[in-house]
Parts: structure tokens; sequence; C-alpha cells
């Protein structure tokens, strides 16, 4: 009886440490609290249609390769993030909430102006709670130009706009995040690299006002240095002193920037969170308090 108990641990924990698309096989050293939530992770399946534009191709990424992320990390809530591969057709994302439970789970969405308000409305149900604006890729689906028109849209729905932009273009758009009527949602630490560059003051302002979020996500993306991402730390660290209420967590698996020999560890990553947030209460509400809010759990 015991040799079978020892057996079925070590088959579930070999399951909870493999997982795809993640490099290394330990777990986090950070043990999270109930209701943890990872708020940017994508999902991709060869199904369904890639936009002709996109720049990112990665293979599949299902729904069973990221449950067993989320046995490895010990989160339970989750953001699924439409990739820019797909374009604004959000069948996948749709197909993938759906086998999600919606208890645990919301999405974000990709839409240009042509979008129908039926078609936001079944998103609505579905989970969707924000739509996302990648601005960083020339000739995508989205554009500067479509922020204020469909964040007008999207007001009724209560959801918020998502924002993938290089720190130059949190620059540019400042009176834009500032008037635009909903949450401004800014993904990957705002690809922010230094707290004197302007577009860290503007994020800031933001967030103090309660109008803004960051996600504190993809520190392997703009990195010089490689992991552990000290280069990033000082900028994480500076959005959790000065706004910790405002903030969230994101895996970014199966990161689609990096390369498929080279991801990084998402146990890692996740451990960073000790050092940027090392305040236990802080780092909760980052994983807990602070999704349920912006997300609707």
């Amino acid at each position: 009886m015991k040799n079978k108990v020892l057996e079925n641990l070590l088959d579930e924990s070999s399951i909870q440490q493999q997982v795809p698309f993640s490099a290394g096989m330990r777990f986090p050293h950070l043990k999270v609290p109930a209701n943890a939530c990872d708020c940017h992770h994508h999902i991709y399946d060869r199904r369904f249609p890639v936009d002709p534009n996109s720049k990112l191709r990665p293979p599949d990424a299902t729904v069973a390769d990221y449950r067993l992320l989320q046995k490895r990390l010990g989160t339970v809530r989750n953001v699924v993030v439409q990739p820019s591969t797909y374009g604004v057709d959000n069948s996948g994302l749709i197909e993938a909430l759906n086998q999600f439970d919606f208890a645990t789970t919301r999405g974000v969405a990709v839409v240009n102006t042509s979008v129908t308000d039926a078609e936001l409305k079944k998103m609505d149900i579905a989970g969707v709670r924000a739509i996302r604006f990648n601005l960083s890729q020339p000739g995508g689906a989205t554009s500067m130009e479509m922020v204020e028109p469909l964040a007008e849209r999207i007001k009724a729905f209560g959801w918020h706009i998502q924002i993938v932009a290089n720190a130059e273009q949190i620059v540019t758009g400042a009176d834009i995040w500032n008037r635009v009527p909903v949450p401004v949602v800014i993904d990957h630490l705002g690809h922010v690299l230094s707290v004197t560059h302007p577009s860290f003051g503007i994020i800031v302002r933001l967030l103090k006002r309660g109008k803004g979020w960051v996600k504190l996500s993809g520190a392997y993306i703009r990195s010089k240095v490689g992991p552990p991402y000290s280069d990033r730390t000082v900028v994480a660290k500076a959005y959790v002193k000065e706004a910790p209420d405002q903030l969230v967590w994101g895996s970014d698996w199966p990161h689609p920037t990096a390369k498929i020999d080279d991801k990084p560890d998402d146990a890692l990553l996740l451990d960073l969170l000790a050092e940027w947030a090392p305040d236990e209460a802080i780092r909760n509400r980052i994983l807990v308090n602070n999704p349920s809010r912006l997300y609707g759990f």
C-alpha cells in the first residue's frame, strides 16, 4: 500500500513539473495564496485561421498544456489573452474560454471597428472582459486610431482596454490614455527600461488615479542580461512601491516571443514576484485581490 501511494505521488510530481514551452522542472519557491491568478497567457491551435499579417506563428499550446502549468505554479484563476497570431478572429479564444471554468477564467479579445454589438455581447457572456491593442507590431490588426472609438463601444460592458506598446508609444499616446472612458491596462511592465524614462511617470500617474493598471509580466522580453532578469527588477519594484493596488501578475506562457529552445522558466518568473513585492500582504493583493477587482472574479 505504501509503495502504491509513493508511486502515485511520483506520477503526480512528474506531471506537474513537466510543462510544454517552459524551461526547468522545479516548483516555485513562492507558495501562492488561494485563488492566485495568472493574468496573462495565450492559447494556440492550428485549427484556427491565422492573420496573414501576423508575425508570430508559435506551435500549438493547448488548454491541457496550460493546466499543467497551473499545477506547477499553484495558480487557480487565469486570463486568456487573444494572440496577435489570429488577428480579430476570436473563435479560438472563445473555444478556450469554454474549456475552462467560467468561475476561474476570463478573456481578453482583439477586435477592430467592424465588430458588432452582438459579437461583443457574445464575448461578454463567454467571459471576455477587455480588448487588446497590440501597437508594437506595425501593420497589425489594431491601431492607435481605433483605441478611442472602441473604448467608447466597450464602456457599456464594463470592460477595459489592454495595451502592448513600447515606451515611446506610451508617451505619444498619453492624452488618449487619459481621455478614454475605461481603465487602461499596460502589458509587460510597460516595456519601460528605466524609471527615468517619461513613460514611467505617465504610467504611474494613471495608476495613482486608479485609471491604469500594469501587468508584472514579460520580464524576459526586454532583459539585456537574461535570467534572473535583474535589469527588470528596478522598474518592477518601483511600480510596487508607487501603486501596489493597481498591479497584477502574468506568466506570458507559452512565451511566444522567445525562441522554442530558449523559453523562460515559469517557476523563476513567479519567484521574481517575491523579490519585487517582498511583503506577503502586497503579493496577495497582486495575485488575488487586484485580479478580482479588474476581471470580476
